[in-house]
């Protein structure tokens, strides 16, 4: 067994242990996320439109995510319906910054690794830059859906007849709260995993301008910038639905009342 299998083991008993039932459901998720991946990476190559099958394909990993990870309706619905809104929003904002920044193809790093291949693929490097943005945003706006949406959801249980001044500052609280670890979640995550790059580059005294100017790095400040963006989003067009479906539910109540 190697080591990738032996982790993957290690990872379903902890799941299985902490979440039980619920674990077992987040790993199957997890599995299917895997899949509707390589199927996405074999759509594009079969020239389907990237666009489109990125979109289906977001959809597809966004429900699975969220249904498969909680069993609230109330939360679940709205968190979809939050990520769908907030990954449509960064995808067009994806093809723009693409657009001006011309992150696509192989930067002058990645010369070695492929020295003797072709590169006549015959697929568009400027729309798969797009869609490894969009992807890797995902999980980001998925987790900060999710859980804005539980806290807000346990606040209103809690407290039925709360005004919507104080759901709105219960939201505030929790949005900063999740907005200052996921944050730091990505940043690190990015930083670790272009750290050796980034010490290369020191040690081949690359200038200010040099920094700003590899693709390699670049695109990856880009895409931690975008899941930045994607969990400010997400709090902030979560607390909104949550705000707006309490509304409907007090008018109801109110009705049966009367």
């Amino acid at each position: 067994m190697n080591a990738i299998g032996l982790l993957i083991i290690i990872l379903l008993i902890l799941m299985v242990l902490v979440g039980g039932a619920q674990g077992i459901k987040a790993f199957v998720g997890l599995v299917l996320n895997f899949m509707a991946i390589f199927i996405l990476m074999i759509l594009i190559n079969w020239q389907f439109n990237t666009y489109i099958v990125t979109a289906l394909m977001s959809v597809v990993i966004l429900a699975l995510a969220i249904y498969l990870g909680a069993e609230n309706p109330f939360v679940t619905n709205t968190a979809f319906k939050t990520s769908l809104i907030v990954v449509a929003i960064l995808m067009l904002l994806s093809i723009i910054v693409q657009h001006l920044g011309q992150f696509q193809g192989f930067a002058t790093e990645n010369s070695e690794e492929l020295e003797g291949l072709s590169l006549q693929v015959g697929l568009p490097f400027t729309k798969i830059a797009v869609v490894v943005m969009v992807i890797s945003i995902l999980g980001a706006v998925a987790e900060a859906a999710m859980a804005i949406v539980a806290d807000l959801n346990e606040v209103i249980e809690r407290t039925p007849n709360l005004s919507h001044k104080s759901l709105y500052a219960h939201a505030h609280i929790i949005g900063g709260q999740i907005l200052g670890t996921a944050i730091n979640t990505l940043f690190f995550g990015v930083l670790g995993a272009n750290l050796p790059l980034l010490i290369w580059f020191i040690r081949l005294r690359y200038s200010l301008s040099m920094f700003f100017n590899a693709k390699l790095l670049m695109m990856e400040i880009v895409t931690m910038i975008l899941g930045m963006l994607g969990i400010l989003l997400s709090i902030w067009v979560a607390s909104r639905l949550v705000a707006h479906e309490y509304t409907k539910i007090q008018k109801i109540n109110m009705k049966k009342e009367s």
